[in-house]
């Protein structure tokens, strides 16, 4: 059964409860690339009337967490999965709705097999771009995953 935008969503709602409540969700998910949005609203925002760090945060991570775990399910494989690191650069103040996509299937992919064939723990660095409604990158977040067969 794949994962989808309803399944991840609702899976937010029972496990990530403060990513839900703040606003973000799945929109699409695919072999290749995932997308999540979250909208500025008042439970989400810092003192300077944008979108807070941690929740912009939230939403990268779901993109590239989502899609990790699509591939591990694909796999057939017992696969453990965890941020190792991450980074984020802030370029412009986050309002209205944000976009953040991660378009490193293929990536990640390469990664399981390795993990698979090799047995040994691998690490992925995979990248979300945030962007609101006109198109401007409003923060690139990067995340460092390792994955492991259990």
């Amino acid at each position: 059964m794949k994962l989808s935008p309803r399944k991840i969503n609702l899976f937010l709602f029972f496990k990530l409860p403060s990513a839900y409540l703040t606003g973000v969700r799945l929109k699409t998910i695919s072999a290749q690339t995932c997308t999540t949005t979250v909208k500025h609203r008042w439970i989400n925002q810092n003192p300077f009337k944008s979108m807070f760090w941690a929740v912009q945060g939230m939403a990268a991570e779901l993109s590239t967490g989502a899609m990790v775990m699509s591939c591990i399910k694909e796999s057939n494989q017992n696969i453990s999965m965890l941020v190792a690191s991450n980074k984020a650069t802030f370029l412009k103040k986050a309002r209205g709705r944000i976009t953040f996509e991660c378009n490193d299937g293929v990536l990640i992919k390469k990664v399981i097999e390795t993990a698979i064939k090799t047995k040994d723990g691998q690490t992925v660095n995979l990248k979300a771009e945030g962007k609101n409604t006109a198109g401007e990158v409003v923060s690139l977040f990067e995340f460092e995953w390792t994955l492991k067969l259990k």
